[in-house]
């Protein structure tokens, strides 16, 4: 893929501030919807503070040679529900979320301290083509249902609308349409406009629907933003400072326990090793668009150290432990803009943003259907990079079709497995799965025809 912004390139200060803002929205949904799920009181303000620190970590650890932005980890959902479900109280739960991120990132550097002592040429023999390529596609497919059920819903009813529908595919022909037509500077910024268009299409059908009492046509949840006024204004009103983790935390530790902690290190270390797989997918995938090889420069140890401190520090802010994201890897796809300048500054867009309360009642204004438009051209390109990795891949042997299917299946099909509180994801089972029927299936059959 030939890039227009390389990893070192540092596009002028103007356009910076627009590209970081555009990644910023590829992966804003995602980054707060984990707090959303989980709840108790968790602040979508200090999840993204949390992904805009933990990114710089990693960064600085990668030495700014890998452009993915960080966000909040849906693998440990699980994890972060166990944490307040064991706690005697909220402050201890919140204790069991700062605990958990770091029991993880302990994984992550035990396994770097390991890869830097025997390399990664393993991680190639494990994981050829034919095994990472489909894995990675199964990343971009296994979201497609969460794309595809956004697009179909309303914000404001909750109910699957036809005009929602319509709102959300001309998002996504608006970015497919300034991504492949537009000029130079509308090619970088596709998702912005993609997004623009259906919120002011959303905004159009929603006035209209209210005017005329046709709750269908009612898409946009304008509520949070009369909501943010309704009290008057006043300096808190446009800043505010997040609610981090930490600071409720300090309230818990004369309750916290032994049996607690052992609780929380068996819900959070198992997943950890579970996304150790989805990190290095995500990390070929990454290389394969750049085409630099991530894995040996900076190394594998970096990405896994970056991801496992930032982690920790994400969820020291914002209660998530964070990890790679695959929105961001295809923005960078979509766009050609590896530059990691941009990486940096929406980083920092993000620690700003979180403090600033209008923003982020605006962007969480956002139709689900608009973002759901433009997530089905986000997830699509994932699963096209991994596709694109089998290209060279020879499809006429039994042994690479069957290695091959048993990936997409058990991906597309959602196999995952459940142990307690301990999730394994479909992707990663997918991943497994596809590593042993490769190693079951590594004797070439021809060749021991050849040799008989």
């Amino acid at each position: 893929m030939k890039l227009i912004y390389s990893v070192e390139d540092k596009p002028k200060f103007h356009q910076l501030v627009v590209f970081a803002f555009q990644q910023l929205l590829a992966i804003m949904a995602a980054t707060i919807a984990v707090p959303l799920i989980i709840k108790n009181g968790m602040n979508t303000a200090a999840a993204l503070f949390g992904a805009g620190v933990g990114t710089l970590v990693y960064v600085f650890f990668t030495r700014s040679k890998s452009p993915v932005f960080l966000g909040s980890s849906f693998a440990f959902i699980g994890s972060m529900s166990a944490a307040f479900a064991g706690a005697a109280s909220m402050a201890v739960g919140y204790i069991g979320l700062i605990l958990g991120a770091i029991f993880a990132s302990l994984v992550y550097a035990i396994l770097a301290l390991f890869i830097k002592r025997i390399g990664v040429a393993w991680v190639n023999r494990i994981m050829p083509p034919v095994v990472i390529g489909p894995t990675v596609a199964i990343i971009g497919l296994s979201l497609a249902g969460n794309a595809v059920g956004d697009l179909q819903t309303s914000s404001l009813t909750g109910a699957q609308s036809q005009f929602a529908v319509l709102v959300g595919l001309i998002a996504l022909v608006a970015t497919m349409l300034a991504s492949t037509y537009g000029k130079a500077h509308a090619k970088m910024i596709p998702f912005i406009i993609g997004i623009l268009t259906g919120y002011v299409v959303a905004l159009i059908f929603t006035i209209i629907g209210i005017q005329t009492g046709y709750e269908p046509l009612q898409i946009l949840n304008y509520k949070p933003l009369i909501e943010l006024f309704a009290n008057g204004v006043s300096l808190s009103t446009f800043v505010k400072v997040p609610d981090f983790t930490f600071l409720t935390a300090l309230d818990g530790f004369d309750q916290l326990d032994i049996g607690y902690i052992g609780t929380i290190a068996v819900a959070y270390i198992p997943v950890a090793f579970v996304v150790f797989a989805e990190h290095i997918a995500d990390h070929k995938n990454i290389s394969s668009i750049i085409e630099r090889d991530l894995l040996e420069d900076p190394g594998l140890d970096r990405t896994l150290l970056g991801d496992g401190i930032g982690s920790m520090v994400g969820a020291f802010f914002g209660g998530c432990p964070n990890t790679t994201y695959g929105e961001s890897i295809a923005c960078v796809a979509i766009t050609k803009n590896a530059s990691v300048a941009t990486i940096i500054t929406a980083a920092f867009e993000c620690i700003l943003i979180s403090f600033f309360t209008p923003f982020v009642t605006f962007i969480s204004t956002i139709p689900a259907c608009v973002m759901g438009g433009v997530c089905m051209a986000l997830y699509g390109f994932i699963a096209v990079s991994g596709l694109k990795m089998v290209q060279k891949v020879d499809l006429d042997k039994n042994k690479n079709l069957f290695v091959i299917s048993s990936i997409l299946i058990t991906g597309i099909g959602g196999l995952s497995l459940s142990f307690g509180n301990i999730t394994i994801t479909s992707v990663a089972c997918a991943l497994i799965l596809g590593i042993i029927v490769n190693k079951i299936l590594s004797k070439d059959p021809e060749l021991s025809e050849e040799n008989q």
